[in-house]
């Protein structure tokens, strides 16, 4: 028998999913990590390029394991050794097959919040690789794109700042002081609220808690 909480997660799935399909984008809903990492193996072919952004989430849920272990060529930013490699990799990145990130937060009415440091992943989710899958958990659904850009800013980006060990004012405090410090991981704030290419945004939403 299905819990309370269970339940709720997939009926707010399901409404996020109806918007996500107005906005041109796909919608999926797994109740849990494992069959998440299936459905999205389950979207594309073996063989296809795939690379991703920083995620927690593709860390927590398995994803990242079952793309090394699978039949794939992978575009890894992290196997660079000189700036130079790393320009490289991330020109190769925005011709990928596919991509993989999570959202910082998404809206009942199906629209995807991200704020970004480098920039690398919101540019990705913009133009470029053929498909973006999104993998996230229902801790990131937010009532809409005000509370959606709070939650970045106040949940998601500290701890981020401390696991990467940035001198900002949010990694001592916890709470976003709007700072304009140069190792600041705010400098992108995108808003994806409709995509031009018919499904080339694929969200995974997982009814557990995952990432930031």
């Amino acid at each position: 028998m299905s819990s309370p909480k269970t339940t709720f997660y997939e009926n707010q799935a399901a409404t996020i999913i109806k918007n996500l399909e107005k906005r041109n984008m796909e919608g999926y809903y797994c109740p849990d990590a494992a069959s998440a990492v299936q459905k999205a193996l389950s979207l594309m072919p073996e063989g296809s390029v795939i690379s991703w952004g920083g995620s927690m989430t593709l860390s927590e849920t398995g994803m990242m394991d079952a793309l090394h272990a699978g039949n794939y060529t992978l575009i890894d930013r992290m196997t660079a050794t000189t700036p130079e490699e790393k320009r490289d990799i991330y020109a190769k990145t925005t011709l990928a097959d596919y991509y993989f990130m999570s959202t910082n937060a998404i809206t009942l009415d199906g629209q995807l919040v991200n704020i970004d440091g480098a920039g690398n992943r919101v540019a990705c989710l913009i133009h470029g690789p053929e498909h973006i899958i999104i993998l996230a958990g229902m801790n990131k659904v937010c009532p809409d794109v005000e509370s959606a850009v709070k939650r970045v800013k106040n949940c998601a980006t500290p701890p981020n700042t401390v696991r990467l060990n940035c001198k900002t004012p949010c990694a001592v405090t916890g709470i976003c002081g709007d700072c304009l410090s140069p190792e600041t991981i705010c400098c992108q704030e995108v808003i994806t609220r409709y995509s031009r290419i018919k499904g080339r945004i694929k969200v995974i939403l997982i009814g557990e808690e995952y990432g930031y």
